[in-house]
């Protein structure tokens, strides 16, 4: 039965992190007490990310260790002395929401350590809603970010991500109406239909500096014979009413 400082056996979940102390190393691993009422045991490969050769060169019996439940058995609890991922490939899914942070900017993305063997890729178009040019300027290295799974490839080992897919959308803020300037009040049927009318009537054509200096030259040329004209009238006026003066004179009697 397990004492009241013992937690229970199967409380102990995979990735569980437990201390305990080496009791006994062999040549394949180490038995290690980790407070339960069954012994832990640690395989050679699990004492290190490196290769291995002789179990005393990572751990000594007596020794203090940090391990980590990987399964439990009926007679044991096999542990290990390498962290887990906080993600195996079996637990990313699409549409889950991971955490992590940035560990590396390319041109196309960024890339995301969320615990997995292999980091997740924002491409630059998932980065933010609106035109991105580069990542960096959205997101930097080191930075703690929430994302969402897009999809995984398991065989390939890539897991796409995106951070806009979390955020909200920004609606586009359409223009302002211009007011309408004081003084001319609203536009009435009427006075819509006048301005259409006036819109309507043809313009006179515009004439080209050619055309305005002959205009010009014909004015000038009329002005000059009217202003003739009006000087020589007086002249026959009087030449007439000389002769009429000289014919009445001949045929009017004299004295004497």
């Amino acid at each position: 039965m397990a004492t009241p400082d013992i937690a229970p056996v199967m409380a102990l979940e995979p990735k569980t992190k437990l201390s305990g102390k080496v009791l006994k190393t062999t040549l394949a691993g180490a038995l290690v007490d980790v407070g339960q009422n069954i012994p832990g045991v640690i395989h050679i490969s699990q004492l290190s990310k490196d290769t291995v050769n002789k179990v005393e060169d990572v751990v000594r019996e007596g020794q203090t260790v940090e391990v980590w439940v990987r399964r439990i058995k009926k007679d044991r609890i096999e542990l290990t002395m390498i962290q887990p991922l906080a993600l195996e490939w079996k637990e990313i899914e699409p549409d889950m929401v991971v955490k992590g942070k940035i560990v590396r900017l390319e041109a196309y993305g960024a890339f995301v350590d969320i615990g997995a063997e292999r980091p997740g890729m924002v491409h630059v178009s998932e980065l933010a809603h609106g035109y991105v040019k580069t990542p960096s300027e959205v997101v930097k290295e080191g930075d703690e970010v929430a994302a969402k799974v897009l999809d995984v490839n398991r065989k390939k080992k890539q897991i796409r991500l995106s951070i806009k897919a979390l955020e909200p959308e920004i609606e586009e803020l359409k223009p302002a109406k211009k007011e309408e300037k004081k003084g001319r009040g609203k536009r009435t049927p009427k006075k819509e239909a006048a301005e259409a009318n006036t819109q309507e009537e043809p313009k006179e054509p515009e004439l080209t500096a050619m055309q305005i200096a002959w205009q010009e030259a014909l004015n000038k040329a009329n002005t000059d014979k009217s202003f003739k004209m009006k000087r020589v009238r007086p002249n026959t006026s009087q030449e007439q009413e000389d002769i009429l003066s000289r014919t009445l004179e001949k045929r009017l009697p004299t004295g004497g």
